[in-house]
């Protein structure tokens, strides 16, 4: 709101001050003739008995009457000039001439210099001089009194505003945070009263339209575990009953079933991670035996592949709060992936970043990821083209749900290029939601 306040008052001041500098000058030269006549009739009594103080005195004593007048009108300003010295222009000698006065205007219009003819020689001028600091002072002080009001106004006026925008950005971030049946509860009569109905009805739809969608994906999934899992165990008993040359092709058809089984749990998986920011743990884990476990579910592939895999750890590293479930999947369908992938070498690291949050890498030595493809294969299903076939296993899903499961800690997954040649993807959990214990 202090932003948006200063903002705005900032505008107003200077628009404000602007038009005081500008406005009036303008005013005046649009209307001078006006304003022209209206300063010489204000002018014209006391010019009439100036001129006629000198009159009355011969002109020997014109310059003691000239001293007594400046003193009676101080700190009005009253001096003879010759016609020459006045530095007249044409209209304005034109005007003397016809024994008429003159005025000289000044800001806002008032007159600051009058002029009357004395005699073809001499003129007596009235000089308005400007205000002392004291008064100017105080004119400040009125415009600033001024800003205060107009500050207390605009405060007014942008305290509801605020109020409500403020709660409807924390409803919007608690939808994002997966609580569905956040609304604004702002009242129609407010100034966004509209448009928080317009984002309360969506904010329904959407939570309709989700648990729809988890609904039916849930009932699909375990209906569909259910003739999986009989399909399978008949399957099974049907081994000894076939000829032995059917027996491959009985294989086959169990790799087949079980397959589509693994396929429904990875569904189930990626769609239970919706509301990751609910349902995650706060425990407080070593990172390097963590990866450790990990990477023990892999060791006897690793070494029957001949893959090279190392883990480097920084040293004293604290121990971190963070969802040990959520974070070991992330990292074995990252280590998955890159023994997919990999020539002969895995790299895993194990450091502090920058701010002091955790920052776990995995690398391979493979051909690597396209830069356009970096992003896209964090999507479900979504699978580069040399591997659309199922040579090298999986669903698409796998990366996807990585994600879900470190960005539901508040974290961040990316991928890009690798020293050693290949990928290189990268997990940041930050210090705020995993504060450092040790």
């Amino acid at each position: 709101m202090l932003k948006l306040l200063v903002r705005l008052y900032v505008l107003i001041i200077l628009a404000y001050a602007g038009a005081i500098l500008f406005i009036p000058d303008t005013i005046v030269t649009v209307f001078k003739g006006r304003y022209t006549a209206y300063n010489l009739d204000m002018a014209k009594g006391v010019q009439s008995l100036l001129v006629e103080q000198f009159k009355l005195a011969p002109r020997e004593q014109w310059p003691q009457v000239e001293r007594d007048l400046a003193s009676r009108f101080a700190p009005l300003e009253v001096k003879r000039l010759r016609w020459d010295q006045a530095q007249l222009s044409s209209e304005e000698r034109a005007r003397l001439e016809q024994g008429l006065n003159v005025v000289r205007l000044g800001e806002w219009g008032f007159y600051q210099t009058a002029l009357a003819p004395l005699d073809r020689e001499w003129l007596v001028s009235l000089y308005n001089p400007p205000d002392p600091l004291d008064i100017n002072v105080l004119s400040w002080g009125v415009t600033v009194l001024i800003g205060a009001a107009l500050l207390g106004c605009i405060l007014l006026w942008v305290w509801p505003h605020w109020r409500d925008l403020e709660r409807l950005k924390d409803t919007a971030r608690r939808l994002g945070l997966g609580q569905l049946s956040e609304r604004t509860q702002i009242s129609p009569h407010s100034n966004i009263g509209e448009l928080a109905r317009v984002f309360d009805t969506m904010a329904g739809d959407l939570e309709r339209h989700l648990n729809q969608q988890r609904e039916l994906l849930n009932a699909v999934s375990h209906e569909l575990r259910t003739p999986l899992t009989r399909l399978d165990f008949g399957l099974v008993l049907l081994f000894d009953e076939v000829p032995a040359a059917s027996r491959k092709r009985l294989l086959e058809l169990v790799g087949h079933v079980r397959e589509l089984d693994e396929l429904v749990l990875e569904l189930l998986s990626y769609s239970r991670l919706e509301n990751a920011e609910q349902q995650r743990e706060r425990v407080e884990v070593s990172l390097p035996e963590l990866v450790d476990s990990v990477l023990g579910g892999f060791a006897e592939e690793l070494d029957s592949r001949g893959i090279r895999w190392e883990v480097h750890s920084e040293d004293d590293l604290p121990r971190f709060v963070l969802d040990p479930r959520l974070t070991a999947r992330a990292v074995q369908n990252l280590i998955r992936n890159a023994m997919r992938y990999c020539e002969c070498r895995l790299l895993l690291r194990v450091e502090l970043d920058a701010e002091g949050g955790c920052k776990l890498t995995v690398e391979d030595d493979g051909i690597g990821i396209p830069v356009e493809e970096r992003e896209r294969i964090f999507q479900p299903f979504y699978r580069l083209d040399r591997s659309r076939d199922r040579s090298t296993g999986g669903f698409g899903l796998g990366l996807a749900i990585s994600r879900r499961a470190i960005e539901g800690q508040g974290g961040t997954l990316n991928v890009g290029p690798s020293s050693l040649g290949g990928a290189q993807f990268v997990i940041r959990l930050p210090r705020a939601g995993n504060e450092a214990m040790g």
